[in-house]
């Protein structure tokens, strides 16, 4: 570990067997990882197994640094307890919540949300054809997702691609997360080049900007996309509102990291935020097995909220 971190020089000498500040070395008593552990997965639903201790020591050193603590003694009483600070909870998840995501991951889905659900949503919407689609990308990390959603809908919307066919699309789309640090890069909406390989060239040349400096080559959202999207943080296990219900649900490669009773809670209260019709997407690698839910399978992955034209008979 020492020789990942800082090399600090005896002061005044210039020279000599590098020594470490208190912080790099600093490791967790087993009533603090299993305080913090337990505290961690009360409030956020992620699970640190003694197997992660390691782990949640090399995330929350930089918090120790940042603060100027020489150990867990002294931190514990920032997250924990009476004299805990709300913005320290928080700089904590960020430190110790796992982001990751891609453009265009897993495309099966942006294929079927609007060669199929599009058309199925227009139907069941039909009472309501003035109210903006509502789509949700839940556990949004960095934006990827969300700016996926927005370039597919976007080429619905003005038939640069695949989808229904009737009255104009419009749509709104929110992307939460727990983490304020992901938001800020995901509000940002700046990337580097190179994640952009999954996108399309045709949406490429319609909805990326290039910085004009091109050293690092970045790119940027256009901002028609972007005034469709808004971020805010929303940890899925605490009480959180919506602005109405949601049309559409991306929760992907999320569920992977609860235990069996969090994952319930946190889809019951997916589906009770998802509007009669709605569609909610899932990773490939969550499952629903052994939990009963009022979702119908679509595809894998895929399912629906019973409402109107949505039957049993569409079960599989």
């Amino acid at each position: 570990m020492k020789d990942r971190v800082e090399a600090w020089l005896t002061p005044g000498t210039g020279a000599g067997a590098p020594i470490y500040p208190a912080w790099a070395e600093a490791e967790l008593s087993d009533a603090e990882f299993t305080a913090l552990s337990t505290f961690i997965y009360d409030h956020c639903g992620i699970r640190y197994p003694p197997a992660k201790r390691i782990t949640l020591e090399a995330r929350l050193r930089r918090r120790l640094r940042a603060l100027g603590l020489p150990g867990f003694a002294q931190y514990l009483p920032q997250v924990l307890g009476a004299s805990a600070s709300p913005e320290e909870v928080v700089r904590m998840i960020d430190e110790i919540t796992t982001n990751k995501t891609d453009f265009f991951r897993e495309p099966a889905h942006f294929d079927y949300l609007t060669r199929v659900a599009l058309g199925a949503l227009a139907a069941s919407r039909a009472a309501q054809p003035s109210r903006p689609l509502s789509v949700w990308s839940a556990a949004c990390s960095t934006g990827e997702e969300v700016f996926t959603l927005a370039m597919v809908l976007e080429d619905a919307a003005t038939g640069a691609g695949p989808g229904r066919a009737g009255p104009p699309l419009r749509y709104s789309i929110l992307g939460t997360d727990i983490s304020t640090e992901v938001l800020q890069s995901a509000r940002r909406a700046i990337y580097d080049e190179s994640l952009i390989e999954p996108v399309p060239l045709a949406m490429r040349r319609r909805y990326l900007l290039q910085s004009r400096d091109r050293d690092p080559p970045l790119v940027r959202i256009v901002p028609a996309l972007r005034a469709k999207v808004r971020f805010a943080r929303v940890n899925l296990l605490e009480p959180f509102s919506l602005d109405g219900p949601a049309d559409v649900i991306f929760c992907r490669n999320v569920l992977i990291y609860f235990d069996r009773p969090t994952q319930r809670r946190v889809l019951e209260r997916l589906c009770q935020r998802l509007a009669p019709g709605g569609f909610l997407f899932l990773g490939h690698s969550d499952s629903l097995t052994g939990l009963d839910l009022p979702l119908l399978p679509q595809i894998p992955s895929v399912y629906r909220k019973p409402g109107p034209g949505v039957t049993e008979a569409r079960r599989r």
